[in-house]
């Protein structure tokens, strides 16, 4: 989050109550299935930081509703495969010999900011037990959220995102744009394209031991997301709001979901 000193005077920072005020005013309200990908940097100056969003969050939907966040811990999986920056040859033995084994009460997130980091450890929050894309959920639809996940297709139709489509689920982008929107990849399961896998691995418990189990898992691609998005907002008129000051972009997922199928099926090619 940008210091204090890069605003100009009078500049009056977020709170917990004015950040309610926006979500409201672009929609949010009490009840809803949502999940959120948040840029605490994007907000502006946060009294509370992380902590007031989740808390605004919560206040707008209410234990009624249902708050869901990505968990991911992609550094639990097949060493060969990285490349951000990437493990020598050598290491990779150790790594899967060595790397603790998945616990969706203590095992931390990855790559996905704060504001996650920080849900995941707040009271009553649930997440899913995929060793490396999991899901946070608080609320009353917790439970069912997180209750089943596909390990080789974990954004698939036996998955959180899945059901939160089915609960007539939103998807909230607070500072962010859909290159980072995790529920278009429901949209590359349900298109008909091609859909590689890879060769994965992680460290999980198995009957109370550590074991590192391998297998195949749908390939993601998340690189044309934020043209899908842009596109989908042009084709509908949809004009992004404001929380705080950053951009956010608010929809709901099940016709967002229908456009994504036919515009990657368009764009990456129809494979019978």
């Amino acid at each position: 989050m940008p210091s204090s000193s890069e605003y100009p005077a009078g500049y009056s920072p977020n709170t917990i109550e004015s950040l309610a005020h926006d979500l409201r005013a672009i929609g949010v309200e009490a009840g809803q299935a949502l999940i959120v990908h948040t840029s605490l940097s994007q907000i502006g100056w946060t009294v509370g930081g992380g902590e007031a969003v989740i808390r605004a969050l919560m206040e707008v939907l209410t234990p009624a509703g249902t708050l869901v966040m990505p968990a991911q811990a992609s550094d639990n999986s097949e060493p060969s495969l990285w490349v951000n920056p990437p493990a020598p040859e050598a290491w990779w033995p150790i790594i899967r010999a060595h790397t603790p084994p998945y616990d969706p009460q203590t095992t931390p997130t990855v790559y996905v900011g704060l504001i996650p980091e920080l849900f995941r450890g707040y009271p009553n929050v649930m997440r899913s037990r995929h060793p490396m894309i999991s899901f946070t959920a608080w609320g009353a639809g917790a439970h069912a959220i997180v209750r089943e996940q596909s390990l080789e297709a974990p954004i698939g139709e036996d998955s959180p995102l899945a059901r939160l489509a089915a609960m007539e689920g939103r998807v909230l982008l607070l500072g962010v744009d859909h290159s980072v929107n995790t529920s278009l990849h429901l949209a590359e399961h349900r298109a008909r394209i091609a859909h590689p896998t890879a060769r994965q691995g992680s460290a999980m418990w198995v009957n109370g031991q550590r074991r590192w189990v391998e297998y195949d898992l749908f390939d993601y691609n998340a690189d044309d997301f934020a043209a899908l998005g842009a596109d989908y907002e042009t084709a509908s008129g949809y004009t992004p709001g404001v929380i705080g000051q950053g951009r956010a972009r608010f929809h709901r997922i099940a016709p967002l979901l229908a456009f994504a199928v036919g515009w990657l099926e368009a764009r990456r090619g129809v494979v019978e």
